[in-house]
């Protein structure tokens, strides 16, 4: 049940970053027909956010389906319990430092809240809202971190590994 909801929780947060990439488009292509009816439409600020947002709501996901970048130049030399050490190690690390990214994200997101923080440009957008984007993909990131550790002291094979695809399996084994 619970690895139901986990799944589920990433595969949403994956499908709002796509959102936020259409989002970017339209508001692109808002700009461009405005420019032909005289209608100024800022879409640097708009897109800039929507951005944002789609790259931290997109981290989880793309972790767990094996899309960021990884150096494997060690871990895939080690194998048995120095092979789940280095892994151990590098979720660890990774978790503990996106759990701090997203004490201080949600920090900003309070504080910008507190302060009434304006966008500067022509749509003066309160600032925690973009902001809170950033910071719950911040601690989604952060739960399929620790979700990744614990499976790995579980013994399961991690989900960067399982799902990675068979195009870069047994990359620079020859």
């Amino acid at each position: 049940m619970a690895r139901r909801i986990l799944d589920g929780l990433y595969l949403w947060s994956g499908y709002l970053a796509a959102l936020f990439l259409v989002a970017i488009a339209l508001t692109i292509i808002a700009q461009i027909i405005g420019r032909f009816f005289g209608v100024a439409i800022d879409s640097t600020e708009s897109a800039g956010f929507s951005l944002a947002a789609s790259t931290f709501l997109g981290l989880a996901y793309t972790f767990r389906h094996d899309g960021h970048i990884r150096v494997t130049l060690l871990i895939r030399h080690a194998s048995g319990p120095f092979g789940t050490l280095a892994e151990l190690w590098g979720v660890g690390f990774c978790a503990a430092a996106m759990a701090y990214l997203t004490y201080w994200s949600f920090d900003l997101v309070y504080f910008s809240y507190v302060f009434g923080d304006i966008s500067p440009g022509l749509l003066a957008i309160p600032f925690w809202i973009p902001r809170s984007a950033m910071a719950v993909g911040s601690l989604i990131l952060t739960i399929a971190l620790v979700d990744e550790l614990v499976g790995i002291l579980r013994g399961r094979t991690p989900s960067y590994v399982a799902n990675s695809s068979a195009l870069f399996k047994g990359e620079g084994d020859d």
